[in-house]
């Protein structure tokens, strides 16, 4: 039995925890379900098993990935079982949300491969000593034909074209391989696997956190809240952070690069990255908000705080600091970094005057002939302090600095 004064001191943390999981959170379907399931949990004093997925499709996350991460993390600080699912089977599918077209297949190799850079990284967020890895090959590749054909059988094939990107697909006359359709029951399986009580997600993620409550109910088990956190834009401001799309910030990347690249977001979106991206309180966004609106705060400064914010994060409070001198010394005193990857013509086997193009190329500041071609047009490469705005051959001297868009340097030797 729990005496009333009890009751009432369970009741005050439930709201308490309510209120916290509520803030920067889209949707939770549905909220009655998770107010009582923390309820009990305090009750029986054990904590809810909140669980979170990353199929390992590449190296790297982006801050966009870490924005249900940060949730997952509020979920740890008040005393619950932080779950992430690796997604090691499900990988060899590739997660059709958003997609216009069927992924290419990974092989094993490159899946465990991105697992482990995965495990490194969401660490930079999450506590490691509260968090459980899981792989889902684990159960999914136990599943026999059988067991499959019982999953796809809780399903329709009417349902799974309401989803928005399959409709648009099955419209268009663009080809949905049947594959693509298991995915969301292997997603939801997981949750079975696991007897989930949470489960976290970005909004393009709703129909397959649905599907996880579907399959648990057909088990027999209690099932989940979804929980659904907000779609990060990338640095155009406008498309989802996407690394196809070349607007993100990579949790791996350098605290120069990071901060450079946060220094280039819309003004609009500085809040958002704020509430989304970082560890600032409620109460500080809302001054925040106050002093933009009221002119007490310069928007230039405030996103050189969020670079520093971010960058300390992933790489610490002194790499942020360094990462903001370098940014003004760069882009506001129009000076160059004094550590840069340097490369050797002779070494590369190119000539003391290469093609500008091909220079670019071969060490590796941009991807292709085209995309160097391009910045080369739009007047974004420089050789010391003279800007290139054509393809052609350049007379390289020792120590020479070539610059190429924003951000990227390389000092040249012969």
């Amino acid at each position: 039995m729990i005496d009333s004064e009890n009751a009432q001191i369970i009741e005050n943390e439930t709201e308490r925890q309510m209120r916290m999981l509520r803030k920067g959170t889209v949707e939770i379907i549905p909220e009655e379900e998770l107010k009582r399931k923390i309820r009990v949990s305090l009750q029986k004093k054990s904590p809810l098993i909140v669980k979170l997925g990353f199929d390992p499709t590449a190296p790297d996350i982006h801050l966009g990935h870490t924005v249900a991460l940060q949730k997952m993390r509020q979920f740890q600080e008040l005393g619950h079982q932080a779950v992430i699912i690796i997604g090691d089977f499900t990988a060899r599918i590739g997660d059709p949300t958003g997609r216009s077209e069927t992924r290419k297949p990974l092989t094993e190799e490159q899946i465990l491969k991105n697992a482990e850079t995965y495990k490194e990284q969401i660490f930079k967020i999450l506590s490691p000593e509260k968090t459980r890895i899981e792989y889902n090959s684990t159960w999914l590749s136990k599943l026999s034909f059988s067991d499959v054909i019982q999953l796809a059988a809780q399903t329709t094939v009417a349902r799974m074209l309401e989803r928005d990107d399959f409709a648009k697909r099955y419209a268009q006359g663009t080809p949905i391989s049947l594959h693509e359709f298991f995915y969301p029951l292997m997603q939801g399986f997981d949750s079975v696997a696991l007897k989930a009580d949470v489960e976290l997600g970005g909004t393009d993620q709703t129909f397959n956190l649905l599907m996880g409550r579907t399959l648990q109910k057909f088990f027999g088990q209690e099932p989940q809240v979804a929980l659904t956190t907000p779609i990060l834009e990338g640095l155009d401001g406008i498309q989802k952070m996407s690394k196809s799309l070349d607007n993100y910030i990579g949790v791996y990347e350098s605290p120069r690069d990071m901060f450079g690249k946060t220094m280039s977001i819309p003004d609009e979106l500085m809040i958002r990255y704020f509430e989304l991206v970082t560890h600032t309180s409620h109460l500080e966004i809302q001054e925040m908000v106050q002093g933009l609106a009221d002119g007490t705060l310069h928007p230039r400064d405030l996103k050189m705080r969020l670079g520093g914010e971010i960058v300390s994060i992933y790489h610490g409070r002194e790499a942020a600091q360094q990462a903001r001198a370098e940014f003004i010394n760069i882009f506001q005193k129009k000076e160059v970094p004094d550590d840069m990857p340097e490369f050797s013509l002779s070494s590369l086997g190119l000539g003391t005057t290469p093609g500008l193009v091909e220079l670019i190329v071969a060490i590796g500041l941009a991807p292709s002939k085209g995309e160097a071609r391009r910045l080369i047009e739009q007047g974004g490469v420089r050789l010391n302090d003279t800007k290139i705005s054509e393809d052609k051959e350049v007379a390289v001297t020792d120590q020479d600095v070539l610059k190429v868009g924003k951000r990227k340097f390389a000092r040249l030797t012969r």
